[in-house]
């Protein structure tokens, strides 16, 4: 598998709208900060977002939300509500009080399934967490038949019905913990062959972060090439992973390259390794 470092100054640019059906979602690692730094406080914020998303075909994301913080303990602190984010007080106390130093945020717009605080992202295994923005295509046809890939070990921390909770699962059953990218190249073409098998000609598409609580990984695939969007920025105080940037002047924000997973780990240069090539290796 390749590996590329990123080279800002030749990132491609053109941010796109309509790169996605739903959901908005942010990621952070760095120094402690207060949550609201990022997730309310931004002119484009992701709860602006959760009213006003500019690059996605839905601009209201009012089906849920949920926000995942490491502090103090092995295990991250999760907070998921079925409430329009925009409306809840509580999320808004919270942001104002938590500090952390690595976070999930994520607005959602739902696709098909209910509308409930189990199904509300992210998700959480252990140490790990897990969030998406995107769609198998096909969901209900094949939910059985995925599900039937999640091992009975994971499968008894299915609490939801989504389709991202069960990406999670079989993602951690292929090796999440040892290789991210290796992990999910494995889990979507394995999708993607049952998708095929089923005849469902409705495209698999993925934006997706996960973290063990120290390094993280994004990444963005889609079998029709119009995956959901997806971008980063290295700060002074820390490296945010956001579905569409959190502010107006689009200034130094660099777009995941189709096809591609953001490696950011703890010590190292932020580079990107190519899914699609991982894939490969699996047909």
């Amino acid at each position: 598998m390749g590996t590329v470092v990123i080279d800002p100054d030749g990132q491609e640019q053109g941010l796109r709208k309509g790169g996605s059906v739903m959901c908005r979602f942010l990621a952070y690692r760095g120094e402690k900060v207060f949550m609201e730094e990022l997730i309310s406080t931004p002119s484009h914020s992701l709860v602006h977002q959760s009213l006003h998303a500019e690059e996605a075909k839905t601009e209201t994301n009012g089906d849920g939300f949920g926000i995942g913080w490491y502090g103090e303990r092995h295990v991250p602190g999760l907070y998921r509500e079925v409430h329009p984010a925009w409306s809840d007080e509580n999320l808004k106390s919270l942001c104002n009080q938590v500090r952390s130093s690595l976070f999930f945020a994520h607005v959602r717009a739902a696709t098909g399934t209910a509308t409930m605080r189990s199904n509300c992202h992210p998700f959480v295994h252990g140490r790990f967490m897990f969030m998406h923005n995107g769609q198998i295509g096909g969901w209900a046809r094949i939910r059985r038949r995925v599900e039937a890939l999640i091992p009975d070990d994971y499968y008894t921390s299915r609490i939801g019905t989504t389709d991202s909770e069960a990406l999670f699962l079989i993602a951690l059953a292929n090796g999440l913990a040892s290789d991210p990218v290796l992990a999910m190249a494995r889990t979507l073409t394995t999708i993607r062959q049952l998708m095929q098998e089923a005849g469902i000609r409705d495209p698999l598409r993925l934006s997706a972060a996960c973290t063990d609580g120290e390094h993280i990984y994004a990444f963005r695939w889609a079998s029709d090439d119009k995956p959901p969007t997806l971008y980063w920025q290295e700060q002074d105080k820390g490296l945010i992973v956001v579905s569409e940037p959190i502010d107006h002047t689009h200034s130094g924000w660099h777009e995941v390259p189709m096809g591609c997973a953001l490696v950011a780990r703890q010590g190292e240069k932020n580079h990107t390794r190519c899914l699609n090539e991982a894939m490969a290796a699996f047909h």
